[in-house]
């Protein structure tokens, strides 16, 4: 196993398509929170996105709110007082950090944790759950190891020999789930499950029982979140001059379904919160 983790920016640099994972307020202060993703080893990339720390200091500051989109991926986190698994969020996720702390985490690939329990990932969906529940003592023992480190890379060994411990064998399905979704986010032609099951030769029940299994979330919401994660970003860029156009880019048909869905997940409409990150 390589002893040789590439560290990524933790903006703006992914491991591959599928794995971009941005913070909601995108211009985050990097004197409050500090950022850092690891590329996983060579024999866990195919299950494994990147390993991710944040940690912060606040002491005698306000606290700091952390928003996150929704991505469809499971993580397994570290804290000083637990560890967690947490499956697929369907909404924004907000953080108040206050103090100090550190957090490790693991993000898995679209489909890359459902190997390593062989049941379905949407039973997870929505839930945070005592890492213990589903790996024992095993998770305990991680826990207090990894807690007990300070450093980055002794971390992603420890959970690196964990994971690997477990390693799974090769299941084809998890690599059709994520060209299915590198499809999604490269292909802007693909707005909707049909496109998705008349690309790829599937049924729709095929289709939809595959990503409650593997992923946790339907396929509809896949496409619709990262349609939206598109608008986000372009709209943090600057790049969007005519909301109706942006729209129906996106697969809407009108722009009223197009703001009520970005304020849903973003919890600002977009004119808003061009001017919020601004």
């Amino acid at each position: 196993m390589s002893e040789s983790y590439a560290r990524l920016d933790p903006v703006l640099q992914p491991a591959s398509p599928m794995t971009r994972c941005r913070l909601l307020n995108i211009k985050y202060d990097e004197r409050k929170i500090d950022l850092a993703r690891y590329a996983p080893s060579a024999d866990l990339a195919f299950f494994v996105a990147h390993y991710w720390f944040v940690s912060w200091d606040l002491r005698g500051q306000e606290p700091y709110s952390v928003e996150n989109l929704p991505y469809p991926c499971v993580h397994l986190t570290v804290e000083p007082d637990e560890a967690r698994l947490t499956g697929v969020w369907r909404g924004k996720s907000r953080t108040v950090l206050t103090n100090a702390g550190r957090v490790f985490g693991i993000q898995f690939k679209p489909g890359g944790f459902y190997p390593f329990i062989k049941r379905p990932v949407s039973h997870y969906t929505g839930r945070s759950s005592e890492l213990s529940t589903i790996f024992g003592p095993a998770a305990t023992e991680l826990k207090l190891a990894i807690q007990a480190q300070d450093e980055q890379v002794q971390a992603i060994k420890l959970a690196e020999h964990f994971l690997s411990a477990r390693l799974p064998e090769p299941d084809e399905r998890v690599e059709l789930v994520q060209q299915i979704i590198d499809s999604i986010i490269l292909e802007r032609a693909l707005t909707s499950v049909e496109d998705v099951v008349r690309h790829f030769n599937l049924s729709t029940r095929t289709l939809q029982r595959l990503f409650s299994d593997y992923v946790g979330i339907s396929p509809k919401w896949v496409i619709k979140r990262y349609r939206l994660h598109e608008a986000a970003e372009r709209v943090a860029a600057g790049e969007v001059q005519n909301w109706s156009k942006l729209a129906l880019e996106l697969g809407y048909f009108d722009q009223a379904h197009f703001i009520k869905d970005f304020k849903a997940i973003v919890g600002h409409a977009p004119a808003h919160y061009s001017r919020a990150i601004s």
